[in-house]
């Protein structure tokens, strides 16, 4: 699709529930400081026989306008959901929106296997007990049932999963749904992957997830493109943004982020988990070419940036090869933790926030980058004005996403 033929698409408002705080403000904050907030994973569920790292949700605040008897009935993806979404729907003032005309894409899939992990373990021997609702909030739809009850959104809804690139293909979509004109609005939500100790041990058996080398100094463990990373470090997170036309006539006032240029999504034709370099840069290329923008104007760049061996080094490469080793790169997720379905939202919201406060935020732990040549903040925050900036995901399976922004 031609660059003319899309309207102009603009981010409105954002939430952000993540280790390191719970709502922008204190996201913000977090994020210039380098705070993180990475340990031996406490919540019941995640452990067993091994201790895994990660940076999990301080107690979550809850507006007034969620009951306690609703909340009690909620796994942590659904509260999450509902705070994030809260958020950036007040930002957004969607209120006074048509709800016939705004739409939800939750980004995520498999997302509460903690909880279907528990809800077996309980109920094994005592089947004839298992409360009735358990029909349908075991689907990941559920959260969609959830946010557009309490939300009163009557257009579309539905999840959406492409592993840890489903943040971004979440907003893909809802760009995708604004441009047929299904919606005037439309609400990506990275939903928070809640983990048990299974895919845990799975994800650690694999090599994806980290960290043998940094397992008595858990703050050292989450090192992106930095020579000493074993892996990912998981975090608990869950971000939302509101997408709409540049030209939307609502009753109301609202000053946009930022604009979306274009996005892309490829595939590397390749079930399992390791990157495709060819794949990354077909999709970085075909985001450019959609914004219709050249390598050089990109500013900034948050990249996918785990911590992965393979995938930080194909990445990288990628960028290099793209001709964009001048943008500036920090790495959010080594103060975050990798939200795995949750990840490309909350790095595109960490990238907002950057290009709002004119200031990088800085990179734990990145003191020996695995290229030198690039354009790395290190361990301290910089000034920069940013116009242009480009954000990466990719997910197993052989999925790639790129999206360029503009101030």
């Amino acid at each position: 699709m031609k660059n003319h033929h899309l309207p102009d698409l603009i981010i409105t408002g954002l939430g952000i529930t993540s280790p390191i705080g719970q709502g922008k403000t204190a996201f913000t904050t977090a994020l210039m400081q380098g705070h993180h907030a990475f340990g031996v994973m406490q919540r019941a569920g995640r452990q067993k026989d091994t201790e895994f790292l990660g940076a999990e949700l301080p107690a979550l605040t809850f507006p007034e306008q969620f009951p306690q008897r609703l909340l009690r009935t909620l796994t942590l993806s659904g509260q999450a959901a509902l705070v994030t979404l809260h958020e950036a729907w007040n930002d957004a003032q969607l209120a006074a929106v048509d709800p016939q005309r705004i739409g939800l894409v939750v980004g995520g899939s498999n997302l509460q296997q903690r909880t279907l992990l528990q809800t077996y373990e309980a109920y094994s021997d005592r089947i004839d007990f298992l409360r009735p609702t358990f029909g349908f909030s075991f689907m990941d739809s559920d959260l969609c049932g959830l946010c557009t009850e309490q939300f009163n959104i009557q257009g579309s809804a539905y999840t959406l999963g492409s592993a840890s690139a489903s943040g971004q293909a979440a907003i893909l979509q809802a760009m995708q749904n604004i441009q047929t004109g299904q919606v005037d609005v439309c609400i990506a939500l990275g939903a928070l992957l809640d983990l048990s100790y299974l895919e845990c041990q799975a994800l650690r058996t694999l090599g994806a997830m980290g960290s043998d080398r940094y397992a008595d100094n858990p703050d050292l463990a989450c090192r992106p493109f930095d020579a000493q990373h074993d892996g990912f470090i998981y975090g608990e997170n869950c971000g939302a943004v509101v997408i709409e036309r540049a030209n939307t006539d609502h009753a109301r006032s609202v000053s946009p982020y930022a604009s979306i240029l274009g996005g892309a999504m490829t595939m590397d034709g390749n079930r399992n988990p390791n990157p495709s370099y060819q794949g990354e840069v077909r999709a970085i290329q075909m985001a450019l070419a959609q914004a219709n923008i050249s390598a050089n104007q990109i500013d900034y760049i948050n990249p996918h940036g785990t911590g992965s061996l393979i995938g930080d080094e194909t990445e990288i490469n990628a960028i290099i090869d793209c001709q964009l080793a001048h943008a500036s790169i920090n790495t959010t997720k080594s103060l975050t933790g990798h939200g795995l379905s949750a990840a490309g939202t909350v790095e595109l919201i960490a990238t907002l926030i950057q290009m709002e406060a004119q200031q990088l935020h800085p990179s734990r732990n990145l003191k020996e980058p695995i290229q030198a040549d690039c354009n790395w903040v290190r361990e301290k925050a910089r000034p920069q004005i940013i116009e242009h900036a480009l954000t990466l995901s990719m997910g197993f399976g052989g999925v790639n996403t790129a999206i360029c922004l503009k101030r």
